[in-house]
């Protein structure tokens, strides 16, 4: 049996797999705010839950925001900054008297795509997380692609590619930077975005509909959004030119980057055609969790 953790900033969930994938159990709770003791508290707690719920020992692998340091074996590049600094993987397997396997959550999630969703089969995948952060993770011939500094498809923290004279220096980012692409393709910087080109504070969602609606500031908002994501995907293309790009997360779900990013995509990859298919998750908001599950592999 395998085990699976989505560590979020809201939430945590957990879910177990048997042999051949299908979900034997799955749980959500609400995640300990700015409290590092009460997180490994609560994941350590779910683990036994449901263990002794199923009546069996389980591998257990962890999606969280930012990773462990190969260097120091400490959190780091967390927007959940109480996790940065600590050791979790330590702590984690001092709770539960195993050894366990963290993972960033893009990871677990592009894993979790390629594994049997969206981009199964797939030579090279990049699953794009598009939510409250931007992160990313690189999947080839089926293997999760760490990285030398274990940062591998981190996009979000580099700056908006092709930057028009406004878009500079850009907006301030937690990491330290301006201009990083998570500040303007999450869900909150779409709407902060939004506020700072004169429109009405909304959510991501209802920036969306009303441009649907034939809202002009909303439109002008997604129009921006549409055109950086363009931008942002088109450099990813260029490097690394996968398969397929699995987009999950809350912007994931704005239809119309399907109907309208492949013509978008067209300016700015360095190439005559374009064969990369753009797709949505199979597995949805369940992704993360069901990639972490699969870090490890079948005894």
């Amino acid at each position: 049996m395998r085990i699976g953790v989505d560590l979020g900033g809201t939430k945590i969930e957990i879910v177990a797999l048997d042999r051949a994938g299908a979900i034997l159990l799955r749980r959500r709770i609400p995640s300990p705010s700015g409290d590092y003791d009460a997180i490994v508290d609560a994941i350590g707690s779910l683990v036994e839950s449901a263990e002794a719920e199923l009546g069996a020992r389980g591998s257990v692998g962890i999606g969280t925001p930012g990773s462990p340091s190969p260097r120091t074996g400490t959190m780091r590049n967390a927007n959940s900054t109480v996790l940065n600094g600590k050791p979790l993987v330590r702590d984690l397997e001092r709770r539960l008297d195993r050894e366990i396997r963290v993972e960033n959550d893009a990871n677990c999630f592009a894993l979790s795509e390629a594994s049997d969703g969206s981009a199964a089969g797939a030579t090279c995948a990049f699953g794009a997380i598009l939510g409250t952060g931007v992160g990313g993770g690189i999947v080839v011939r089926g293997e999760l692609l760490a990285g030398a500094n274990g940062i591998a498809g981190e996009w979000g923290h580099a700056p908006v590619p092709w930057p028009r004279a406004e878009e500079i220096p850009g907006p301030h980012c937690y990491c330290g930077k301006r201009g990083c692409i998570e500040t303007v393709l999450s869900g909150p910087g779409f709407a902060r975005d939004h506020i700072a080109n004169g429109g009405t504070e909304r959510t991501a969602p209802e920036i969306v509909a009303a441009a649907r609606a034939g809202d002009g500031a909303a439109r002008a908002s997604l129009e921006r959004y549409l055109d950086r994501l363009a931008r942002a995907l088109a450099s990813i293309v260029n490097v690394l030119d996968p398969d397929v790009i699995v987009l999950g997360g809350g912007m994931s779900n704005v239809e119309e980057i399907y109907a309208e990013l492949p013509a978008r995509l067209g300016a700015y990859v360095f190439s005559d055609t374009l064969a990369t298919r753009i797709v949505p998750a199979a597995h949805g908001d369940s992704s993360g969790v069901r990639g972490a599950a699969w870090l490890w592999p079948l005894a």
